[in-house]
């Protein structure tokens, strides 16, 4: 199996303690302390001329579609691994990334790791084997596939549950879920329900859990603190959840929502990486010429 060029760091399963998944390589790494903020990435110094200048063709290319308004999505799994060094060191390793699971025979693993230019992604697509479909740099403000994979896997449908004894809010929590995923239409504002704020019993919890189980998106936002996100088998249903700096769970969700904001790069993002990639072309062409 091709090594994935930009190191992805696993988000999984958002249950948390006692939820149980299908994919044990759900399991969370150990979160950074610290928020990362943005220093250009380094362009390497031993790179050759012709593979600096293959870099820098490619990725003027590809500022000049972000400059037209467009989402560019250039396939690298053909190029040279002396440019793909340039191009990997050149625009490092940002705050989101994404594991979409292979699940029921819906499709090939997907690996994203955004680069340290906001709304510009690094997706690589796994076949079954193991080996290397896809691997594309790609500017949005969060990779379809994401959204499709979720969509693809889940269901409007919510089936009756056999309530418990001890179940207090959650019966009420389901009507409103009900509700709010049949009735989603694309484009309307999130609807979050916060669990943080309700009293809910083991009971509860475990008859959330069944309602929704874990769906095959995972994500992890590094922005500011950290955040896990995680689809569910109810279409447009996501367990939002946001950690501080000592992986304590301060806000609990679900948003039902196309796709939760905090995972997305917002139009001002991508302007500015837009200029912070026209920096490093212009930093690569010194380079190349010094």
């Amino acid at each position: 199996m091709k090594e994935f060029p930009i190191p992805v760091r696993p988000a999984p399963d958002a249950f948390g303690p006692g939820s149980q998944g299908d994919d044990e390589s759900f399991s969370y790494l150990p979160f950074s302390l610290e928020v990362s903020s943005f220093s250009m990435p380094q362009v390497p110094e031993d790179a050759d001329a012709a593979s600096m200048a293959a870099a820098r063709r490619l990725l003027t290319r590809f500022v000049e579609q972000m400059d037209g308004g467009g989402t560019p999505r250039v396939e690298l799994s053909a190029v040279p691994a002396g440019v793909l060094r340039v191009l990997n060191e050149s625009l490092g390793e940002g705050e989101v990334s994404v594991r979409i699971a292979t699940r029921n025979g819906d499709g090939a693993e997907v690996r994203i790791q955004e680069t340290m230019f906001a709304g510009v992604w690094r997706e690589l697509h796994l076949r079954p084997d193991g080996g290397v479909e896809h691997d594309w740099l790609h500017a949005c403000p969060v990779p379809p596939v994401a959204v499709e994979r979720a969509q693809r896997a889940a269901t409007t449908h919510l089936a009756p549950l056999e309530l418990p004894r001890g179940a207090m809010n959650s019966p009420a929590l389901l009507t409103e879920i009900r509700e709010q995923v049949l009735h989603f239409r694309p484009g309307q504002r999130p609807h979050v329900i916060n669990l943080t704020l309700l009293p809910l019993t083991p009971e509860d919890q475990v008859v959330l859990e069944q309602a929704a189980p874990v769906g095959p998106v995972a994500i992890l936002s590094r922005g500011f603190g950290n955040c896990r996100i995680t689809s569910t088998a109810l279409r447009n249903l996501w367990r939002v959840q946001y950690f501080n700096s000592m992986q304590t769970l301060i806000l609990n969700t679900f948003e039902v929502v196309e796709v939760p904001e905090v995972a997305m790069a917002a139009a001002d993002d991508l302007a500015d990486s837009r200029e912070r990639l026209r920096e490093l072309l212009d930093w690569m062409g010194e380079t190349g010429s010094a």
